[in-house]
């Protein structure tokens, strides 16, 4: 099925850009979740569902990777809130790093295909601008290393544990999205558990 010409909108008038280039950004999305594929979500689906053509939406994106990376980076600023969010109702700072991974983790499984394709995609498949510098300043992570100073003032490794954290929690989402059918036990006590390893383990070095 292609776009008809009556099935088109009309040509943009000034300064509509930007609202058009929204309306790629939520068309895109809502394929994504619709198909839970990124290979089944095509320039040319996206572009039937705004009602423009394939080519307008390269004046917006330079490519199909572009537009994804694009979708799935405003996830970054949700969950950073989802977090911020959490930690908000801790007690302490240590409870605040257990319900930012909480936070951390159901956010994943609610995105799952926004999240293989932030978190688990080859370099390779990433657009230039998505280097590991651009996630190190993202304010999810910089809030993230806040939290770890505040946990353990007397440590000079904040880095490594905030890394350290990071990678316990991403362990739980990628094992939890690539064995769905799995018997896992109760998320929340399966996150407190790993976070509590990981706690202890710090607190022993």
């Amino acid at each position: 099925m292609t776009t008809s010409a009556t099935d088109r909108r009309p040509r943009a008038r000034r300064g509509e850009g930007e609202r058009l280039r929204e309306e790629i950004l939520e068309a895109t999305e809502r394929l994504l979740i619709r198909t839970g594929d990124e290979e089944a979500v095509s320039v040319r689906a996206i572009a039937r569902a705004v009602g423009i053509t394939p080519p307008s939406i390269y004046l917006h994106f330079a490519d199909k990777t572009e537009l994804l990376f694009a979708v799935c980076g405003r996830h970054f600023l949700a969950l950073d809130e989802a977090m911020e969010a959490a930690a908000a109702t801790a007690a302490d700072p240590l409870d605040a790093l257990r319900l930012r991974g909480r936070a951390y983790v159901r956010f994943g499984l609610d995105h799952p295909e926004q999240y293989r394709i932030l978190f688990m995609s080859k370099p390779s498949a990433k657009p230039e601008a998505w280097t590991s510098e651009a996630m190190l300043e993202n304010a999810a992570f910089t809030h993230h290393l806040d939290a770890v100073v505040r946990a353990f003032p007397e440590r000079d490794d904040h880095y490594v544990i905030a890394i350290g954290l990071w990678a316990a929690v991403h362990g739980v989402v990628s094992l939890l999205l690539a064995q769905p059918d799995f018997p896992w036990p109760e998320l929340d006590a399966l996150v407190d558990h790993v976070l509590a390893i990981q706690a202890r383990g710090i607190a022993a070095a």
